[in-house]
């Protein structure tokens, strides 16, 4: 069977590494910046701006990535605002063949005109709900602290009040040399308190140290992108022959890797494509998923991350298969949702395309 695009964008798809404010669509940014009277965009053409995007991104430099977050984030300011893009979102996960999605954002970047951060976070939850309404896409929500504040601990707390209410996690974004996790140690602490659950960026721009601060020292339910897990490992004709003690726990332990193909090699965590991890990490058996991080920024998809992942890496229909049972296994959902998701949507669907 040949895994081609029209393929590969039907086939079902779990995403749990997605920025709410990287994956705006270029026109809506246009149209909010016009609403708002935000005067600063490059241009006011939707495809100029999606390329202006792009060219600002693919610099392979994570702080040079990130600074096309200070559009985006402006024309995040108010209640509608926000809920359009947390509706347009899941809009988009529905024609990119996604049948669950978890978003994230740091609500600290959209008060600047007098939302409260509970209405910021409440404006995005309606936003996902509109959207599984008519789109049946179902979802969750990552509060995002930031590596380089002091209030990590005020959005754990709010992740935890929200967290029936359609949040399901918590994570540490941001610049991560010179800000490590246990600067956020306590935050961590109320999240394992509350037995809820947390990702973190983790091994993008900084080594094995970083990892290994978010699992044993801040309690990591997941890792954020850990493309630096190499540091600790002994790779021969690019094959791991030899791993240090953290890389065998979390292959031990199961523990999820979110891994995001073309943001990496943008922002530097890789150098190219062909010397990305992914698939050693995959051959390996470690529990690794494909995410897309940024979609406006890396402009890619689901899909085109799937596609990437056959061309480079010689994914089957059975490898994606199983990297997707990966993404929902890893799901900060219950169980039981993540057993019908596996059993009534993912795997009926896969079988058709066999």
């Amino acid at each position: 069977m040949k895994l081609d695009l029209p393929l590969l964008q039907k086939i079902p798809k779990v995403l749990l590494h997605e920025h709410l404010d990287g994956g705006l669509r270029p026109a809506t940014v246009i149209e909010l910046a016009q609403q708002s009277g935000y005067n600063e965009l490059p241009t006011q053409d939707p495809a100029e701006l999606a390329d202006w995007f792009h060219r600002g991104a693919n610099k392979g430099s994570l702080p040079e990535y990130l600074e096309g977050f200070r559009h985006t984030i402006a024309v995040m300011q108010t209640r509608d605002a926000i809920e359009r893009i947390a509706f347009e979102f899941i809009e988009d996960m529905y024609r990119d063949g996604v049948v669950y999605a978890e978003a994230r954002f740091a609500p600290c970047f959209h008060t600047g005109l007098g939302l409260t951060p509970e209405a910021v976070v409440q404006a995005a939850i309606d936003g996902f709900h509109r959207g599984k309404d008519k789109y049946g896409v179902e979802w969750g929500l990552i509060i995002c602290a930031m590596r380089d504040r002091t209030d990590s601990l005020e959005w754990a707390e709010m992740a935890i009040d929200f967290r029936y209410r359609g949040v399901v996690g918590f994570d540490l974004a941001g610049e991560e040399a010179g800000y490590p996790p246990k600067k956020h140690v306590e935050a961590f602490h109320a999240i394992q308190q509350a037995n809820f659950y947390s990702t973190l960026h983790a091994g993008e721009a900084f080594g094995v140290a970083s990892i290994w601060q978010a699992l044993q020292i801040c309690g990591a339910h997941r890792l954020g992108h850990a493309t630096r897990l190499t540091d600790g490992m002994t790779i021969v004709d690019g094959k791991i022959v030899k791993m240090g003690s953290l890389a065998q726990y979390i292959l031990d332990r199961r523990i999820p890797l979110e891994m995001c193909l073309s943001s990496n090699v943008h922002t530097g965590a890789v150098r190219s494509m062909a010397e990305h991890p992914f698939k050693k990490y995959y051959d390996r058996g470690f529990r690794v998923t494909l995410n897309t991080d940024d979609r406006l920024m890396s402009n890619t998809s689901m899909t085109q991350e799937f596609q990437i992942a056959v061309e480079q890496f010689g994914l089957t229909l059975a490898d994606l298969e199983k990297i997707t049972l990966n993404s929902i296994k890893s799901a900060f959902i219950s169980f039981d949702d993540r057993i019908r998701l596996i059993y009534d949507v993912i795997k009926p669907r896969y079988a058709e395309f066999r």
